[in-house]
């Protein structure tokens, strides 16, 4: 009951503070009405005074948050401020939009997981896997893009250059591919490299080498060890749901989707309430929805083992990632950095408009003759520093909040309900606008795939064996945490935390194609997509150079993320199963 009133506290809280926006940002809303209305028109006194009386202005936010309440509770969500027409069709048919998206977009989600786990798999059903990893560089690269990216490139390539699929437009099945590729594939990734981490432990547990033992079909112990590893990923799962119905904005934006997030948009700039309301409340009610659903297929996997604490640990020392690659790629994005940081970002060259790369200009040129690669480089001192600061930020955040999930547990699915364009316009509210409100508003969001990984695994942990036995010797809730929750959880969410530094990277970079981040001339990375996009037909590289650079700051990201791993001796503690061989175990009981 007192997690049930968190979330609808939470709810409320949101829910009246989207009511506020208008109020908070200190502007006319009768002003902003008028001018999504008719842009053209004279904003005279009498005129807002008008619009004012219209929309019961003049009684203030709480009465008109109110009025919508109260409505709501009769299934009435109210008219929009700009069309006049009824609210609660138009958020359900965005909706019903963006569920079909969702529904694609997940199918190639786990088709792209299932064929990055497919190797370990095949390996662990055959006992040849001895703790290797199977996903690779392209994986990681994959992983690291997000669906800003992948949109572009996708729309840029396949739609235009090629005309394999249209780019433009919602009109049937056809439309649905590129937009699903774009979200599917980058999440998928995710998924795919986080449960290749944690199949290896699900292979070498006692269960699975009792079976291989007795003859069981090795596609049958592949199978219980994916079921094994499921729940772990459960969370992140719903996250990610709830994220391709909501939270697409750019993609929406970039293919002119009719979704919801766009809608949810829309009305936030032009600060048409009801829609903003109903588009919220229903982002909110979708999110409980997949936290509900997770909860229970978690329960239904694993449930009695949590409640009997008899599961072992999926977390088990790796062998060393390849020393070499991540310098390699280092290097190659220095260089590129390097190369580009003498060259002046800002010099314009109309007569070299949009030429091709070539030795004087690498990358090429922009629509105003400006030095890409220039840009490139310029642009990614703020990104990058800035992208780094925020992962360590949102690192320690979800590590702390994920430690406690009954507190968490409801914050997470609130605000991930939230696209974080319309967190950023309700930072831009509250604290105004500035060069700060882009990394406000990401860190505001970018924290909740790790508490949500943070409490599923610390779940599991708890119930492992050898934290039952040491708890049993009469271990304290801190001593668990220090020398066995934490070096079980922290390697991990970390690794985690890194496969998510570009998404971070380029949600700063969105922003600014959505107009919110850095303004022009600034060389932000986000800039030179949203000043390029326009050009993507006569100039592809002024869109793929810097593609390659992210896709090259991903594989990095993700290289150095696998020399993140839990040490030997910890692990082997885990592995014990009479805890009080440990050192640390008898000191303990002798102290008791």
């Amino acid at each position: 009951m007192a997690t049930l009133l968190w979330r609808a506290g939470i709810a409320g809280a949101l829910i009246t503070l989207v009511g506020l926006l208008p109020w908070l940002s200190h502007t006319d809303p009768a002003l902003t009405v008028l001018k999504a209305r008719s842009a053209d028109r004279d904003p005279s006194p009498e005129v807002l005074a008008d619009i004012r009386a219209q929309l019961g202005l003049d009684h203030g936010p709480f009465h008109l948050l109110g009025d919508w309440l109260s409505g709501l509770w009769h299934g009435d969500a109210g008219r929009s401020w700009i069309s006049g027409t009824e609210v609660a069709p138009a958020v359900l048919q965005a909706l019903g939009v963006s569920l079909l998206l969702m529904a694609v977009a997940i199918a190639v989600a786990a088709a792209t997981a299932a064929l990055i786990c497919a190797r370990t798999l095949w390996l662990g059903a055959r006992r040849r896997l001895d703790g290797r990893r199977a996903a690779g560089t392209g994986s990681a690269v994959l992983a690291a893009l997000p669906e800003f990216l992948t949109a572009s490139v996708l729309a840029t390539v396949v739609g235009v250059q090629l005309g394999w699929l249209p780019a433009l437009g919602w009109y049937g099945f056809q439309w649905t591919i590129l937009p699903a590729l774009a979200l599917g594939l980058p999440a998928g990734a995710v998924l795919g490299r986080l449960l290749d981490d944690l199949l290896p432990g699900a292979f070498a547990e006692p269960w699975a080498l009792a079976a291989t033992a007795r003859g069981l079909p090795g596609r049958t112990v592949a199978r219980q060890a994916l079921r094994r590893c499921l729940p772990g990923l459960l969370p992140n799962t719903g996250l990610f749901v709830v994220g391709i119905t909501g939270g697409a904005v750019a993609v929406e934006q970039i293919y002119d989707i009719p979704g919801l997030g766009r809608t949810t948009l829309q009305a936030a700039l032009a600060q048409d309430l009801p829609v903003l309301q109903a588009g919220t409340l229903a982002l909110v009610l979708l999110a409980a929805i997949a936290a509900a659903l997770a909860h229970l297929l978690t329960r239904l996997l694993i449930g009695p083992a949590l409640r009997d604490g008899a599961l072992p640990s999926l977390h088990r020392p790796t062998p060393p990632a390849r020393r070499f690659l991540p310098f390699v790629l280092g290097g190659l994005l220095l260089a590129v950095i390097g190369l580009g940081l003498p060259r002046d970002p800002l010099a314009l060259d109309t007569a070299q408009r949009l030429t091709a790369p070539s030795p004087a200009h690498p990358f090429g040129t922009d629509a105003l003759g400006r030095d890409i690669l220039a840009r490139v480089g310029h642009g990614a001192l703020d990104t990058l520093l800035l992208a780094v600061a925020i992962t360590a930020v949102t690192l320690l955040t979800g590590l702390a909040l994920g430690l406690l999930p009954r507190l968490s547990g409801p914050l997470v699915d609130t605000v991930t309900a939230l696209p974080p364009v319309l967190v950023a316009l309700l930072v831009t509210a509250v604290a105004g606008s500035g060069s700060t409100t882009p990394a406000l508003a990401v860190a505001a969001v970018a924290w909740t795939p790790l508490a949500a990984h943070t409490s599923a695994l610390l779940r599991q942990e708890r119930a492992a064996l050898h934290l039952t036995a040491t708890r049993a010797l009469g271990a304290g809730p801190w001593y668990l945490l220090r020398h066995e929750l934490l070096p079980a959880v922290v390697p991990p969410v970390t690794r985690h935390a890194l496969l998510r530094l570009p998404g971070i990277a380029l949600a700063l970079a969105s922003l600014a194609f959505l107009g919110l981040g850095a303004q022009p001339p600034s060389p932000e990375w986000g800039l030179l997509f949203a000043e390029n996009q326009p050009y993507a037909e006569r100039a592809p590289w002024a869109v793929l150079a810097p593609a390659a650079v992210l896709a090259l700051l991903g594989a990095l990201a993700v290289t150095a993320a696998g020399g993140l791993r839990r040490s030997k001796r910890a692990a082997e503690r885990e592995e014990t199963d009479v805890p009080e061989h440990r050192p640390e175990v008898r000191k303990l009981v002798a102290t008791r």
